[in-house]
Formats: C-alpha cells, structure tokens, sequence
C-alpha cells in the first residue's frame, strides 16, 4: 500500500481531532480511510440512480404521447383512492 502525507489547515486538524475524540476511528489516516470509502459508495450509488433515472426517461419518451389531461389523471387517481377506503 502506497503512502501519502496530507497536510490540512487549522479548522480541519481541529475537525479531525474532534472527530478522533469520538472514538469511532483510530487515528487520522482511518478517519480518512473512512471518509474515501464512503465517498466512494456514494459515486457508485450516483452512477446507479442516474442510470435508472436515463432508463426511466428513455422508457418514457418511448412510450409515447398521452392524451389523458393530467388534471383528468388526478381526478381518476383521487376517485380511485376514495372507492378503496383510502
């Protein structure tokens, strides 16, 4: 594993050390660790939804265009709801 020295400004040292304090983490370089890891699942978890999402609007473009009035839609939904107790 490769090795890497990071300097930070005061505000974040002291963010770091407050964080330390709380004892979820090791030292600095797990806390950062931590920080990568998470960031990392969250890009993935990005990549994920906006490829659902760009499915989602392709399927939708595909199926064409409605003449349901989406004023009428809602309507329909509503009495839908009403008529199943809801």
């Amino acid at each position: 594993m490769g090795e890497m020295n990071f300097t930070f400004p005061p505000d974040l040292e002291n963010w770091i050390e407050t964080r330390l304090a709380e004892g979820r983490h090791a030292d600095a370089a797990d806390y950062v660790r931590d920080l990568i890891r998470r960031d990392q699942d969250s890009a993935l978890r990005w990549e994920e939804d906006t490829a659902k999402l760009r499915s989602a609007i392709e399927a939708g473009e595909a199926s064409g265009v409605s003449d349901v009035n989406a004023l009428d839609l809602i309507d329909r939904l509503i009495s839908q709801r009403q008529t199943a107790g809801g």
